[in-house]
């Protein structure tokens, strides 16, 4: 290996990290997430997060 190359380590990527990997799907070419796995990653109610979407809309 040369100086400065990072080796992908296969264990550096776990548990949470993949989960949110299996939830981030593509729609018509764009990388989307469900606005329920959203709230649950949050760790709050959906309702919570869409009143906290629409307070911040620019």
């Amino acid at each position: 290996m040369t100086k400065g190359t990072i080796r992908p380590d296969s264990t550096a990527i776990t548990g949470p990290t993949e989960k949110i990997k299996r939830s981030i799907l593509l729609i018509r070419g764009h990388k989307v997430m469900l606005d329920r796995d959203l709230a649950q990653l949050y760790q709050v109610e959906i309702r919570v997060l869409l009143q906290a979407v629409k307070r911040n809309l620019v």
